[in-house]
């Protein structure tokens, strides 16, 4: 995996949605949105962010998964010049940009060879899961390869630092590993991340050559766990995270374009810090959806439009805001900061030490070093049995192993190391 991609932190941002964009292309001028997420990036890095996972921009018909030209911005969101700027100024707040490739599909007016598109038995072209808008590339073409190698090139070439690749779980892994190695000749620092929902996360990635999908398994275990008070739950994923962690470092997160929102998914607000303390001290790389870290509230339906309440416009500046989602920001603050205070935790591997269904502890380390996260789910305070290879850091007088109700801890050791209270 790229050195940097160890330890980033990702912004993830829906840029059709973000900027408010309409939702289908239509034959009017350029309309210059990408500059309005310009306003944010410094609300990125104060946020403590590294990098900004950017959804679809090239050419599409509506939502930006039909790509019909993935040489081309989006007139939506503006052109090469706006592409250009976004570049340098994230440069400018040390914030890289990861663009998101729709390479398994395209839309119906695809300005590439339509040769590329498959066919299905009846001879008609294939479509993506159902949606007739949607047709299926062949993957199994020279053509369609060289095709992706040229557009990854002249993004990277532009500016980028690597790509998420959309509905990677339904292209052949064999496909990017004939793809990527070509890429990787020009672009060696490049980081690529495929989307993945199911099955063997490890196998794909071997048999692909990606650095890194997207670890759904986790995310549903979080929320899953908290709403249900079942913390083996979570430690169950947690096992099987650690797996993974042997070979790569997947991409982690608590919401994104495609799922509800994690304020509206908790049924009991006091327990998003636990969601974000657990997102936080294990292995990964970590990525904040944009509007989570001031605690946006967004319903996901299966119906057409049904992905716009957690893909909203955001104001001019962060200057607009209201307030009062300054807690939560101040809560991913904080976390994040921690977790770049101890990037060994990309690879960390996590152990269970404490568990019931309220309970748990989840010790986490890499190289010597150590982090203790405590949740307690309970309705009274709990006092953590801590494991025997600290001492471990309390702050002041206080005892670090006592938790109360529905609060977390994230300890650490040595002695003289910051530890982490929800409320600091």
């Amino acid at each position: 995996m790229a050195s940097w991609a160890e330890r980033a932190v990702f912004w993830h941002v829906y840029p059709l949605g973000f900027t408010g964009a309409p939702g289908a292309a239509g034959d009017g001028p350029v309309h210059h949105r990408l500059r309005h997420l310009e306003a944010w990036l410094g609300h990125a890095a104060e946020l403590g962010c590294t990098a900004l996972m950017l959804g679809p921009i090239f050419a599409s018909e509506t939502h930006g998964y039909d790509t019909v030209d993935h040489f081309a911005v989006d007139p939506r969101l503006g052109d090469d010049a706006d592409f250009d700027s976004l570049v340098a100024r994230a440069r400018e707040h040390g914030l890289r940009i990861v663009l998101d490739g729709v390479f398994n599909h395209v839309g119906r007016s695809f300005a590439g060879d339509h040769r590329w598109l498959r066919k299905g038995p009846d001879g008609a072209n294939d479509t993506f899961e159902g949606h007739d808008r949607l047709v299926t590339l062949d993957h199994g073409q020279e053509a369609v390869r060289r095709h992706v190698v040229s557009v990854m090139d002249h993004w990277l070439s532009r500016g980028a630092s690597g790509w998420r690749l959309d509905a990677a779980y339904a292209v052949p892994p064999g496909f990017w590993a004939a793809v990527l190695p070509r890429v990787r000749a020009r672009h060696p620092e490049a980081w690529f991340v495929g989307e993945v929902i199911h099955g063997d996360y490890a196998d794909y990635v071997a048999r692909s050559g990606l650095d890194s999908v997207t670890q759904y398994e986790l995310w549903k275990a979080i929320w899953s766990s908290l709403n249900d008070r079942n913390l083996y739950e979570l430690a169950h994923a947690l096992g099987r995270h650690d797996d993974l962690l042997a070979t790569f470092a997947p991409l982690t997160f608590a919401g994104n374009h495609d799922v509800t929102r994690l304020a509206t998914r908790l049924d009991d607000p006091r327990h998003l810090g636990h969601a974000l303390a657990v997102l936080f001290t294990v292995g990964g790389v970590p990525s904040v959806y944009y509007g989570d870290e001031l605690g946006l509230r967004g319903l996901k339906e299966e119906r057409e439009g049904g992905d716009d309440a957690v893909r909203p416009a955001f104001p001019a500046s962060p200057a607009e805001l209201d307030g009062s989602g300054r807690e939560v920001f101040e809560l991913h603050r904080r976390l994040i900061a921690l977790r770049r205070r101890h990037p060994w935790l990309a690879r960390a591997r996590t152990r269970v030490t404490h568990l019931d269904n309220r309970t748990a502890a989840l010790h986490t380390s890499a190289g010597g070093q150590a982090l203790l996260t405590l949740l307690n789910l309970d309705d009274g305070p709990y006092r953590f049995p801590l494991p025997d290879d600290g001492p471990w850091a309390g702050d002041g007088d206080a005892d670090p192993a006592l938790v109360p109700a529905h609060e977390w801890r994230v300890l650490t050791t040595p002695p003289g190391a910051p530890l982490l209270l929800p409320g600091e």
